[in-house]
């Protein structure tokens, strides 16, 4: 940059000269600008037409649907009885139900009796362990370890997994394989086999088996999916839990409960538990006083504390208990080993098994003392035999289900246009329509028919005129806001005295001036739009030219047909306009020829219905829209107007170094006669002085 001196010896504001002499030379520039601003206003105008036709390129395609012409009226001559509705998918026509013999139920089994003890009534809130003794039967067959379960994430396929929290650092292993392990995969029970190594051959495995070490290995004879789910419950030969004492330490919490035997390690000491009389002693058998526990709660305190990070390791057992139950369902025999800890309530143990794949509601109730298994399903899947099947144990023994009685689990039978026949549900689905039956119809008692038949019940699926009706006058009204959209933008006046303001027009504006500008210099920039122009033709031909085919009814092989035609008034440019009348009277009288005249295939332009034609019309306008103007996924080098912006952008930069030369040179020179004034100023007064 050369040096400036402004002014100090010719008194000139040199700043100020350079300054204007600048704004001269930048209007080329301002023009470039302006140039660029009105290119990217044209993109974002573009965009905003093709947000628009995608939008209604999402209706057409939606408009394809046959669910918007085939909308279904139902009516039932009595809904007391039976109600029903159609999918779009149902035929227009009628059933006669003359006979509904009995409903579908849901299979119930009772317990055979109270399961409390004589004067004593059970608290199903507390663990089962503490109200042992309160059952009638208290044989619940209780087992020592400690119950544990895993979830597995299969993260890639294979038939081998392993158990990681399984501690075997401390010889912890799995005890009482099978009877006392669950495995499921995504809602899916397998059966238990094997102990010992995994075999080197799974040929002999079934599909639902799997293969269950001691030491916590699953074989399964075929590949588990990746994204699978492997719940396992098993029980473990003990619980192992380490303490370290970070201060005076009263007590600790083990995780387990109810504890059966226990070995406590303090130290170099070692304790252990004797359950039977409640209290610990030393290695010598000699009772400990200063360690006590709650063995229904897990807390065993320390009267004198403990020593600051002291180790305390504790190896524990805890009572648990197992049962099995199994259900006839819609999707086969399932069945659920459950392992039940003796902390757990009768309640929390009956929403266990409500909760579970089972498909069962159990429930307690305190009034009659008795406990009841309801599957959710209605219907018979068990013709042969049970459909819920207890196991003895805790089920058939505790709350009496051997002996209990199982009603219910029937299917529904009825007469349909003369047919007999059965649904598991009340609820069924038949040649698309969904049929509900609400009660009994001319039952037959003992072989009697009722004396005086009810005439049955008649459903009569017909077209849904109105919905229909409402689908299409929907589209219409969305084509006219689109053509008005684009029709206000090709047809808007271009004010060419209003420019792009530069900055320094600008300054000189209030906000309220610089918006009104702004909209005027925005108007027109896509006036008679070739592209635009070219797409409003294109869906006015889509639209009117006459469809034809072999499915199309020559009745109704255009759009006029219908009693939709364009507005007489020619401004609206092409606005569609509907015949209320003419357009109910055709969906009623032939919908199939409306649906086809709208959806209709074929390889010719001319035999695409109405709705094939105007997609394929928006995709070639919006191809040609973005390659003119892009997208937001889309760089400047891949759409015209980017390109434009590119070059634009590099005319700026090189306009603007040379003005940065321009205002260099003006410098130098202002810079050099500022010299010259100086010079002669000073040679001036050294000949003054010479004279004086």
């Amino acid at each position: 940059m050369a040096m400036r001196i402004g002014g100090l010896a010719s008194g000139m504001d040199i700043d100020t000269i350079v300054s204007d002499l600048m704004k001269a030379e930048r209007m080329p520039l301002d023009k470039i600008m302006q140039k660029k601003q009105v290119t990217e206003w044209q993109r974002d105008s573009y965009r905003e037409i093709n947000s628009l036709l995608l939008a209604f390129r999402n209706k057409t395609f939606d408009m394809k649907l046959s669910d918007t012409y085939r909308a279904r009226t139902t009516t039932s001559s009595n809904e007391s009885k039976i109600v029903a509705t159609a999918k779009s998918s149902a035929a227009l026509s009628s059933y006669s139900i003359s006979k509904v013999q009995q409903l579908a139920t849901a299979a119930t089994k009772n317990n055979a009796g109270a399961i409390s003890d004589a004067g004593t009534k059970i608290d199903a809130s507390k663990s089962l362990y503490e109200i042992k003794d309160s059952f009638a039967n208290n044989n619940f067959n209780w087992q020592t370890g400690s119950v544990e379960s895993e979830t597995i994430a299969v993260t890639e396929a294979g038939n081998t997994f392993q158990l990681k929290n399984l501690n075997r650092d401390e010889n912890v292993s799995l005890k009482n394989i099978p009877a006392d392990t669950s495995v499921i995969i995504n809602g899916k029970s397998y059966e238990i086999v094997g102990v010992g190594t995994l075999p080197a051959d799974t040929s002999a495995l079934s599909e639902n088996q799997v293969y269950v070490t001691a030491s916590g290995d699953l074989q399964f004879k075929n590949a588990i999916a990746k994204g699978s789910s492997i719940k396992v419950d098993y029980a473990a030969t003990s619980k192992v839990e380490k303490f370290t004492a970070t201060a005076e330490k009263e007590s600790i919490q083990l995780s387990k409960k109810p504890v059966a035997s226990m070995e406590l390690t303090l130290g170099d000491a070692t304790y252990t538990y004797d359950a039977s009389s409640n209290i610990f002693k030393d290695s010598g058998g000699n009772t400990v006083n200063d360690i006590t526990m709650d063995a229904n709660t897990g807390k065993v305190t320390f009267a004198n504390g403990i020593a600051n990070n002291k180790e305390i390791k504790v190896d524990y057992e805890q009572s648990y208990f197992s049962f099995d139950l199994s259900t006839h369902t819609s999707k086969g025999e399932m069945h659920q080993r459950f392992l039940i800890q003796g902390s757990e309530s009768l309640n929390s143990t009956l929403n266990k098994i409500s909760s579970s794949n089972v498909g069962v509601s159990a429930f307690y109730d305190e009034y009659t003392d008795r406990v009841t298994l309801t599957r959710k399903e209605t219907g018979n899947f068990n013709e042969s035999g049970a459909e819920i099947e207890t196991t003895s144990g805790f089920l058939n023994n505790i709350l009496r289900f051997g002996s209990g009685e199982e009603t219910g689990g029937e299917n529904a039978i009825f007469t349909i246009n003369g047919l007999e026949t059965q649904r598991t549900s009340n609820t069924f689905d038949m040649n698309g329509v969904t049929f509900t039956l609400k009660d009994t119809l001319n039952k037959t008692v003992n072989g009697v028919e009722p004396t005086s038949p009810d005439p049955g019940v008649s459903i009569n699926i017909s077209n849904n005129t109105d919905k229909v009706f409402e689908n299409i006058k929907g589209y219409i009204d969305e084509y006219n806001k689109l053509i008005e959209k684009i029709n206000s933008m090709v047809n808007e006046e271009r004010y060419r005295d209003y420019q792009p303001l530069t900055d320094a027009e600008r300054e000189e504006l209030s906000d309220k001036q610089q918006e009104d500008w702004e909209k005027m210099a925005k108007s027109g920039l896509l006036r008679r739009d070739p592209i635009l122009t070219s797409a409003l033709t294109k869906m006015r031909s889509d639209f009117y030219t006459p469809v034809s085919g072999s499915n199309i009814d020559s009745n109704y092989s255009q759009l006029t047909s219908l009693g939709i035609s364009t507005t007489s008034n020619y401004l609206d440019g092409g606005k569609l306009e509907i015949n209320e009348s003419e357009l109910r009277k055709a969906i009623e009288e032939n919908p199939a020829a409306v649906e086809a005249l709208f959806t209709s295939d074929g390889s010719t332009n001319g035999e695409k219905g109405i709705l094939n034609r105007l997609y394929d019309s928006l995709t070639t306008t919006m191809d040609n829209i973005k390659t003119k103007a892009g997208n937001s996924n889309t760089t400047n080098s891949q759409f015209t107007l980017g390109r434009n912006l590119d070059n634009i952008a590099k005319q700026i930069e090189r306009f603007e170094d040379r003005l940065t030369q321009v205002e260099d040179r003006y410098w130098r020179q202002f810079t050099a006669m500022e010299k010259a004034i100086q010079q002669s100023n000073s040679q001036m007064s050294y000949l003054m002085q010479q004279f004086a």
